[in-house]
């Protein structure tokens, strides 16, 4: 089967990640025992962040790309197949799958490597439906992202002139937040919409490792998180940026400077071309010299003024609380399905506020265990009286209502 017969041409993709692929393999610490050929990697869980919001047939408007080598799992074909959304695969029987190592220290920071040769998504693994999607979401360097960013662009152009941009979440990679990179990050965010580091790559561009934990609890520091966010928006004080910033058990902050709107809601209107040259003559049409500048009534037509975005410094909760932490089993993927439940719910038309409830909703899902969420078929909750049988549940959960419950906690 080709790559073009997987997904629909007219396909209308809401979501769709540069992620990779992976097969885990997960160490904890003592005395929990490690787990092999786990479905993971951060386009498996963000495909499944945003897949969690999308039952069929909005199921298919979520996309991802999976290579399979030799020594793929055909359980894992199964599970793939299950979730019924636009997954481009691709075969090649010449190469292993991905596959990578995963171990966590006590405060969750994950350590990552690759135990096979890797195969790295570009801008040219993408089809024309894919590259047509309302949102990607891309987890590389500042320097590949503004690449990738420039090039999507450039492809989407060529297939319709008159698309609107579309929404860039990114994702950047633990290894390359550093204090050398700080600027290439700085330049990046004009490129993008939201750049989600958890705490400690914020902390690691700051160059400031290790003071983004609070001594005294052992947890993420508010404070620092809040300090960090101002000092990095404050060097792009004329336009406005998002960060949302994911910290673990204290949830996520969201930090977007005032400024000049990036995505004004009203195009400019385009006063007409006047190609007279040189001074006043007295056979010149007065009325057409004026013509765009004045009104019906005879007022001076201004320029439209660039909306003005406030901004918002705000903390979310983590979905589950310090009594229920017993809920969280395996924090691999929380991130990552974060991002993927933000993602969508910016790519149909949520603000960034509730988009970040999305996320942490996804992420709640994506910790309950060691890999991914189990998906059934039930009535849900208070709703099987109706008669609406076939209701998709998670780990035996029906994702709205967690989703509603979530956001009436929080207040909005």
């Amino acid at each position: 089967m080709g790559d073009e017969d997987q997904i629909a041409p007219d396909q209308e993709i809401d979501f769709c990640t540069l992620g990779m692929f992976i097969i885990d393999e997960i160490h904890y610490l003592p005395p929990t025992p490690p787990v092999f050929d786990i479905l993971g990697g951060a386009g498996s869980f963000s495909a499944l962040g945003a897949r969690l919001f999308s039952p069929p047939p909005l199921s298919r408007t979520v996309s991802w790309i999976v290579d399979k080598g030799s020594d793929f799992p055909p359980s894992l074909t199964s599970q793939i197949t299950s979730w019924q959304t636009s997954c481009l695969i691709r075969e090649d029987a010449n190469r292993l799958t991905t596959r990578g190592w995963n171990g966590y220290d006590t405060s969750q920071n994950r350590a990552f490597k690759y135990t096979t040769p890797k195969l790295r998504l570009t801008t040219d693994s993408l089809t024309p439906s894919l590259l047509l999607s309302k949102s990607f979401h891309l987890i590389c360097s500042p320097t590949r992202c503004i690449d990738l960013v420039t090039a999507i662009l450039r492809a989407r152009k060529a297939l319709n002139k008159t698309i609107e941009k579309p929404l860039f979440i990114w994702e950047p990679v633990p290894d390359l937040c550093l204090p050398t990179e700080l600027l290439n990050c700085t330049n990046c965010l004009p490129y993008i919409d939201i750049l989600s580091p958890n705490a400690n790559e914020l902390a690691g561009f700051m160059g400031d490792t290790g003071s983004e934990i609070d001594p005294l609890t052992n947890e993420i520091s508010k404070p620092w998180v809040e300090r960090a966010c101002e000092q990095l928006l404050g060097s792009m004080p004329l336009q406005s940026y998002a960060l949302v910033v994911r910290c673990g058990a204290q949830g996520c902050y969201i930090a977007k400077n005032g400024g000049r709107s990036r995505r004004p809601s009203m195009r400019k209107k385009r006063r007409p071309a006047n190609h007279a040259r040189g001074g006043l003559t007295l056979d010149m049409d007065m009325s057409t010299l004026f013509l765009g500048l004045l009104d019906d009534e005879g007022a001076l037509i201004r320029e439209e003024e660039v909306p003005i975005d406030p901004g918002i410094e705000k903390w979310l909760p983590a979905y589950f609380t310090a009594e229920e932490s017993e809920g969280v089993v395996d924090p691999t993927g929380g991130g990552n399905g974060f991002l993927g439940g933000m993602a969508v719910a910016l790519a149909r038309g949520r603000g960034v506020v509730e988009a970040s409830c999305w996320g942490s909703v996804a992420a709640s899902f994506m910790i309950e265990q060691v890999g991914v969420p189990v998906l059934s078929s039930a009535p849900c909750p208070n709703e099987g009286e109706k008669g609406e049988d076939g209701k998709e549940l998670w780990n035996g959960v029906c994702v709205q209502q967690r989703l509603e419950e979530y956001i009436k906690r929080v207040g909005l």
